[in-house]
């Protein structure tokens, strides 16, 4: 599974490890997403969807869980 949000497209970036001494090494940033079904709250229509949301998204209200 890719890790990408299906609400705000989020996806993993690279960024830098720097050590004390100032070396940089590549690393991978990935956003904290989760498998779930939902429903998007903007849209009038409700349809459930299945997707990684990622717990920004949540948070913000732009889905709600289907349980």
């Amino acid at each position: 599974m890719a890790r990408i949000c299906s609400v705000c497209d989020k996806r993993p970036h690279v960024g830098n490890n720097v050590s004390h001494a100032n070396n940089k090494t590549k690393r991978w940033i990935y956003p904290n997403v989760h498998k779930m079904r939902f429903v998007r709250t903007s849209s009038p229509k409700v349809i459930v969807e299945r997707g990684a949301v990622c717990t920004k998204c949540v948070k913000a209200g732009k889905i709600t869980k289907v349980i």
